[in-house]
């Protein structure tokens, strides 16, 4: 049944009192609440399949090839992220005694699996109908979370993963507001791309829990975020560049000028993204202090799905 009413405890207090809990409980040696997901957000993976193949033939957001191109582009760093992530969180698993954290573990994977699979083939149709070459897309960023995979210990990849999904919960947040670029999108491609910010903003404190749970220190979530911030900016680049080549807007300037405007000015899709962004590097951070409830309810109500 659909929830209409957000929980009555603030999401930040209830966080802080779970986060509390945690530090007191585990300083004296008991089994305590391992998550800072408010109890009531659900976590539930939906297996939703989205027919976007003739949006992707044009310029679906806004009319506007240069934002098109950079959505398109940060649809191809996803699937690859989400297997790392989901790989990340699950060599934890055992090592996690509160039960209600087990079952947000098992949401998060399945959540993330549906939003690989839904992404797959979102970068497929789109490099097939536009002649694009989704190895060279991809190829770089899939070696380098291999050699992660295969070369950094284990908690640093639960790292990497901890500031991504800060990233993506960043990104939802803007993407479910009342004023979100999407809803200048065409619909296909809001209700896919609003679906994947609901359920990033539902399991968004999933990683980090784990995390903290498995004693990953403060300065290690700090430093990783720096280098990841970096990385990231790196591969929406690389993408975008590729993009806009192929289709013969690379050169095009007033479409650049337009298109940053559009992304990072003060009525952009990025506006107000920065300050949530930042909010990470603070000590005691956690991902629920920003209450963020009533716009799943919003969501829901719009999708027409359960959100409890």
């Amino acid at each position: 049944m659909l929830s209409t009413t957000p929980n009555i405890m603030q999401p930040a207090e209830e966080a802080n009192n779970r986060a509390g809990t945690f530090a007191a409980s585990t300083s004296t040696g008991q089994t305590a609440s391992q998550t800072t997901t408010p109890a009531n957000v659900q976590i539930q993976p939906r297996n939703r399949s989205h027919d976007i193949a003739e949006a992707l033939r044009g310029e679906w957001l806004a009319d506007d090839a240069f934002l098109t191109a950079a959505f398109n582009g940060m649809s191809i760093t996803f699937p690859a992220g989400e297997k790392f992530f989901i790989d990340a969180v699950r060599h934890y698993r055992d090592e996690i005694t509160d039960p209600e954290l087990q079952e947000h573990i098992r949401g998060f994977c399945g959540q993330e699996g549906f939003h690989r699979r839904e992404h797959q083939r979102y970068n497929e149709t789109l490099c097939e109908a536009r002649g694009y070459d989704l190895q060279k897309l991809e190829g770089k960023l899939t070696k380098r979370l291999d050699w992660a995979r295969k070369n950094l210990p284990p908690i640093q990849n639960l790292a990497i993963t901890v500031a991504i999904e800060h990233f993506t919960a960043v990104l939802a947040e803007l993407l479910l507001s009342s004023d979100s670029i999407m809803n200048k999108a065409e619909p296909s491609m809001r209700e896919l791309w609003r679906w994947h910010a609901a359920e990033e903003m539902e399991h968004k404190s999933v990683a980090f829990d784990v995390f903290r749970a498995v004693g990953g220190s403060e300065e290690l979530r700090i430093a990783v975020m720096r280098r990841a911030t970096f990385f990231i900016g790196l591969e929406l680049v690389r993408a975008l560049f590729y993009i806009l080549r192929k289709d013969g807007q690379l050169l095009n300037f007033q479409l650049w000028r337009k298109g940053l405007a559009g992304l990072f000015g003060k009525q952009g899709a990025f506006s107000g993204g920065l300050a949530l962004y930042k909010e990470f590097y603070a000590e005691g951070f956690h991902p629920w202090q920003q209450d963020t409830q009533q716009l799943l309810v919003d969501w829901a109500g719009d999708a027409g799905v359960a959100v409890s």
